[in-house]
């Protein structure tokens, strides 16, 4: 499959608009792609069928995808690799967003790597592995593996405010973050992105992305449909047989209509997902299918609130 070149305008209208990152020049359509699970099981090596990685990310780009999200500790070193292997030249637009602060044990565990070392380390893997001189948007990864932890910010994300200085980075994003600490970023540096955990049942930013869309931060939800734990929820499922759709697609969709600052980057190494992935932009919801999906998260605040 050819290449492109660039980009063109009516890919935003299929791919959920456009957003511009704040004070860049940087416009990404509303759906993108996680590059994640190109990597093996557990996001640990290989993949099981390298060609079908390669395959994956170029339709996503021929379908009009410029943004993917990715990191160096994913596999490790593998979905950069594959990236480059599979885009490289990349297509002129394209803006790849990568993260900073794990690395991975050799017993696949997630393992915090916040030092001023690591940090510069693993800023030139991406650099070397992706085979670009700067960094479009680099996230601090901080917290857990799906929740945010209290506490300062500052020390790891001067790291990363040097190398914007150095002209490594371009820009900076958050990872698993408190509006606080958010806060705390904002006195040191611009913030373009916050990459959180969020979906129709787990709505616990839903004033954080309300905030963040009056700032014009984009937010960028990871696990729209539960990741490790996956949701299971009745009222999704009837309403994907009613629309015709797989839930994947409704969750993506109500995710589309929650803020238009949302960001979308569904991962996924099959091509015919990806494509099912990308119907999800253009896939409208009727105002009853709304509102049962919105009871979704209320129920599922509820039921947190009973098991304290």
């Amino acid at each position: 499959m050819s290449k492109p070149n660039e980009f063109r305008s009516s890919d935003a209208t299929k791919l959920g608009g456009s957003f511009t990152f704040p004070g860049t020049a940087m416009t990404v359509h509303r759906m993108g792609y996680g590059a994640m699970q190109l990597a093996g099981p557990g996001v640990f090596g290989p993949p099981r069928d390298p060609d079908a990685a390669v395959a994956v990310l170029r339709e996503a780009i021929a379908a009009g995808v410029n943004h993917i999200d990715t990191s160096d500790f994913y596999g490790p070193h593998v979905t950069n690799e594959f990236i480059r292997r599979a885009l490289h030249p990349y297509p002129k637009g394209l803006v790849i967003v990568t993260k900073l602060g794990a690395r991975r044990g050799a017993d696949k565990s997630w393992i915090p790597a916040l030092s001023r070392q690591e940090l510069i380390d693993g800023a030139h893997d991406n650099l070397r592995n992706l085979d670009v001189d700067v960094l479009d948007v680099v996230n601090l990864r901080v917290g857990g593996l799906e929740v945010p932890s209290e506490g300062s910010i500052a020390e790891p994300l001067a790291a990363l405010v040097e190398l914007k200085r150095q002209g490594l980075i371009r820009h900076i994003g958050l990872s698993n973050v408190s509006p606080t600490q958010l806060a705390e970023a904002q006195t040191l540096t611009e913030i373009v992105c916050v990459q959180n955990f969020y979906n129709v049942a787990h709505r616990t930013d839903d004033t954080f992305i309300d905030d963040l869309a009056r700032q014009q931060i984009a937010y960028v939800p990871f696990f729209p449909l539960g990741g490790f734990n996956p949701l299971q929820s009745g009222a999704l499922d009837d309403v994907a047989e009613s629309l015709g759709a797989t839930p994947m697609q409704v969750a993506l969709a109500w995710l589309f209509q929650r803020s238009p600052n949302i960001l979308l980057i569904p991962g996924t190494s099959s091509v015919q997902h990806l494509r099912e992935n990308l119907q999800a932009a253009t896939l409208a919801l009727p105002l009853d299918s709304l509102a049962k999906l919105n009871a979704i998260g209320t129920k599922s605040e509820q039921k947190a609130k009973e098991e304290i």
